[in-house]
């Protein structure tokens, strides 16, 4: 007997790429119903999804998964900024005790047989022993000891648990590079859309990139196919910092490491950009990330190629709202002064 339309629950339908994500899953063959959940409802319209208000670090979300016979879960609400989720300590608890509820809800649910984890390349950490690629088996060679890397740590191994505990569900966890897209607003996009760029003097760091399309793509592709396991996923090549910034056309401001700490408060105090210590290690050291089982396994071809989504990202940024002045003015008070610098005499 042929299984039955998919009834599919997304989480973090708040978020734009949730929102869009779950809509257009809506309008896939072989997809019965979606059902989007999220603490507080979406901005804009979501078609044909159902929404339901729950927050997913209450044991509510077990009672929404059997009242909706869900098979197939999404798991999108994995936030990598404190300042969007109200603090660090409500980003550790909607990350890691909302992954925890949202798992256990699974683990007791009958009717569930697929979970399908957006998960991040920044679970690899960035440092100077790094190897040119990483593969899935490989581990950070410094383990994560607070923020965004540590909460993405913490949720794959409680994955990686339930997996062992329903070995009838076909769990996917999709190591991601960083998402980019006309749409996409993130910390490395608030990066790039700076009027003046950043950089540690010394260091061209490699990128690769995942263009939003392809994002939504893979994770359909997961949702239809039984492939478990956990992969990598970016754009095939890589790129440097320093072509990134040449193709956008702005300027960069080279500043030793120490420097950047102090341009970063003045960023998120201007609301220009949110720097976190994963997002300096990243601008310092880079990241790459093989992709070979994503091909061969996972079945999965992006349709932009790492420089290929950069560049429709900076065919879409335009001026940011902020004014260019405070940036300036930021950037010239850590060059001109020796403490904040970190250059001896200046």
């Amino acid at each position: 007997m042929a299984p039955g339309p998919k009834v599919v629950l997304v989480t973090g339908v708040s978020r734009d790429l949730g929102r869009r994500f779950a809509r257009r899953l809506a309008a896939e063959p072989g997809v019965g119903r979606v059902i989007g959940v999220d603490a507080v409802p979406p901005r804009d319209d979501i078609g044909d999804v159902t929404f339901v208000r729950a927050d997913i670090r209450n044991p509510v979300i077990a009672k929404v998964i059997a009242k909706e016979d869900v098979d197939t879960v999404v798991h999108m609400s994995v936030i990598a900024t404190p300042g969007s989720a109200g603090g660090r300590g409500t980003m550790k608890e909607l990350n890691v005790i909302g992954t925890m509820q949202l798992l256990a809800a699974c683990q007791k649910a009958g009717s569930i047989r697929r979970l399908v984890v957006k998960s991040t390349s920044t679970v690899y950490g960035a440092s100077s022993r790094d190897p040119a690629m990483f593969t899935e088996e490989m581990q950070p060679r410094r383990q994560p000891s607070s923020g965004y890397a540590k909460d993405v740590a913490e949720i794959e191994g409680y994955v990686r648990g339930f997996a062992r505990r329903r070995p009838d569900v076909t769990v996917t966890t999709l190591r991601l590079a960083n998402v980019l897209g006309p749409h996409v607003t993130s910390p490395i996009t608030s990066y790039f859309r700076l009027p003046v760029i950043p950089t540690v003097l010394g260091f061209d760091p490699r990128m690769q990139f995942v263009h939003e399309a392809d994002l939504m793509r893979v994770l359909t592709h997961c949702v239809h196919h039984e492939v478990g396991g956990t992969f990598n996923v970016a754009g095939d090549g890589v790129m440097l910092l320093s072509q990134a910034v040449r193709r956008l056309r702005k300027p960069a401001v080279p500043l030793v490491r120490p420097a950047v700490g102090g341009v970063a408060a003045v960023l998120k105090s201007a609301r220009m950009a949110d720097f976190s210590p994963e997002q300096l290690g990243f601008l310092t050291f880079g990241r790459g990330i093989d992709t070979t089982r994503m091909h061969t396994e996972l079945g999965f071809e992006p349709s932009f190629s790492t420089e290929q989504a950069f560049a429709d990202f900076a065919a879409a940024t335009g001026p940011v709202a902020s004014p260019v002045e405070r940036i300036v003015d930021g950037l010239a008070a850590s060059l001109s002064d020796p403490a904040r610098a970190g250059v001896p005499g200046g």
